[in-house]
């Protein structure tokens, strides 16, 4: 194969892979897709003359998968920032390049090593793999939307969730791409591939038996009613004083006070405005509404003032509660809540409401309401399920119910919610607990413990989604116990051992 032709199988198995995470005509997610793109990927690398051949592969694979992915950052940079087109573009490439970076690095380690044909090729590949992976989601604050792991939310891999989360998923299915890769690469692998598989097969029944077990020692809680609201405000009126806000203010008021739910969501702020900034009584007719009777609420909006500084935050009520309970959001997104260092040039090109916000501590407190312990987290914040596990350190106080408020109406009606549904459902899948989700544009979504929806309002409906969900508590899953304590160096560690180890064997092959 030629070089463009093979640059040319690089790009299109990476526009398949962002298909895979969710499809543009259904939204689904599709396993078999990634499989197959990373295998191509896995096939070019090994046939790739040398590693800087396997560098520009790894690159182009990478960047035509994230911009295929996250390409609607566009809207919100364009239509909704006002920034040039050209700019727009240039920006959301700028972005896929440098995390594709990651990419490149280890598809070049990968054909330094000169591994093909071995049966370490597959293990060495899936761990250089997952550094790309970890690297991408951790550093610079992490960017880790579209990882490969969403993909198997509904596939025979989601079985290993609750035990290695997104990331290791991810591994587990760069270890099958490149063993794919290798069945016609290597006479050996044609001899010796049905024992990875073997493996694999024995690997996933454990998964599964083990997770058996503890769904069978868990307690799942008796339903409790809920009212989502999504308010499907438009994106460039909802902080125009002349229009989103009072639209905002009216219809939420009306559907809180007339929510027939146990628990009440109004989604990542709701209300735009800051409490001082309300209209004379209105606050007090939400509290005096939410302390008597039987319900409760959560609330999206911001909190502070000019000298302590501003949060993104979760305000909850409760019948019989002194003070609200307060949640404020500790993984802040860059440009949109906090600027970064160098970047203000940039931030200054666009007419988006920015503020450098304060963050939220790590571990906060649970929402404590008719029995269920429910923790909070907002929009962008459940990419990051080592966060999440944080508060999973003690079983005893670990949440029962998980509830995200959202608001991705930046990016217009898109992919994007789809997107975000699948890394709930992960969310809910690695940690054993359920998602609630109440948006602004949407997916506002009833997700069960076992990542299922159980309902949902269709995107950009201004309506209310009643439903029940049922909480769980007893069992900690293996990947929330160890996220807890020790984030995600277990995979770090384990990636960076078995490189290191075919590193030397690869130096002690070359010195005889």
């Amino acid at each position: 194969m030629s070089a463009p032709a093979r640059l040319l199988a690089a790009l299109l198995a990476g526009l398949a892979q962002a298909v895979s995470i969710a499809t543009p005509w259904s939204g689904e997610p599709l396993w078999w897709l990634q499989l197959a793109a990373l295998a191509v990927l896995a096939r070019l690398v090994l046939a790739a003359p040398g590693w800087r051949a396997a560098a520009l592969l790894g690159w182009v694979f990478a960047v035509a998968w994230l911009a295929g992915t996250f390409w609607w950052l566009y809207i919100s940079l364009h239509t909704y920032g006002g920034l040039a087109a050209p700019l727009a573009v240039a920006a959301v490439l700028a972005l896929a390049l440098a995390l594709g970076s990651y990419y490149a690095l280890v598809c070049a380690c990968f054909r330094a090593l000169a591994l093909d044909g071995k049966a370490l090729a597959a293990p060495v590949f899936a761990a250089l793999w997952l550094l790309a992976e970890l690297a991408r989601g951790q550093w610079w604050t992490g960017f880790p939307w579209g990882a490969g792991g969403y993909a198997h939310v509904d596939g025979p891999l989601a079985a290993f969730a609750p035990l290695v989360g997104v990331y290791g998923i991810a591994a587990l299915a760069a270890w099958l791409a490149m063993a794919l890769a290798q069945w016609r690469a290597a006479a050996l692998l044609r001899r010796r591939w049905w024992v990875g598989v073997a493996v694999t097969v024995l690997v996933w029944q454990g998964a599964a038996w083990q997770q058996r077990d503890a769904d069978a020692q868990a307690l799942v809680h008796a339903p409790l009613t809920l009212t989502l609201l999504q308010g499907a405000i438009p994106q460039d009126e909802k902080f125009q004083a002349g229009s989103g806000v009072p639209l905002a203010l009216a219809w939420y008021a009306d559907r809180m006070r007339q929510a027939q739910g146990r628990l009440v969501v109004a989604p990542e702020t709701a209300i735009p405005l800051l409490p001082q900034d309300l209209p004379p009584g209105y606050l007090d007719a939400l509290t005096a509404r939410y302390r008597a009777g039987d319900q409760a609420l959560l609330l999206g909006l911001p909190l502070g003032n000019a000298a302590a500084g501003y949060t993104n935050a979760v305000w909850g009520f409760a019948p019989g509660q002194g003070e609200p309970y307060r949640y404020d959001k500790h993984h802040l997104v860059p440009f949109g809540e906090f600027i970064p260092p160098l970047f203000r040039w940039f931030t200054d090109l666009l007419r988006i409401p920015l503020g450098d916000f304060n963050r939220g501590a790590l571990r906060q407190p649970s929402f404590a309401f008719a029995g269920e312990r429910i923790a909070p987290n907002i929009c962008y914040e459940d990419l990051f399920g080592e966060e999440l596990a944080a508060r999973f350190a003690d079983a005893a106080s670990a949440p029962t119910l998980l509830v995200n408020l959202s608001n991705i109406g930046w990016f217009g009606d898109t992919v994007a919610i789809d997107q975000h549904l699948a890394i709930s459902r992960m969310r809910a899948l690695e940690l054993r607990r359920p998602m609630v989700r109440a948006t602004n544009t949407g997916a506002t979504a009833v997700i069960d413990h076992t990542g299922r929806v159980r309902a949902r309002l269709a995107p950009f409906e201004r309506a209310a989604l009643d439903a029940q969900v049922r909480g769980v508590q007893g069992s900690v899953t293996p990947y929330a116990w160890w996220a807890a304590r020790w984030g995600l160096v277990p995979l770090w560690a384990l990636a960076l051992a078995l490189v290191l180890y075919a590193a030397v064997r690869r130096c002690r092959r070359d010195n005889g």
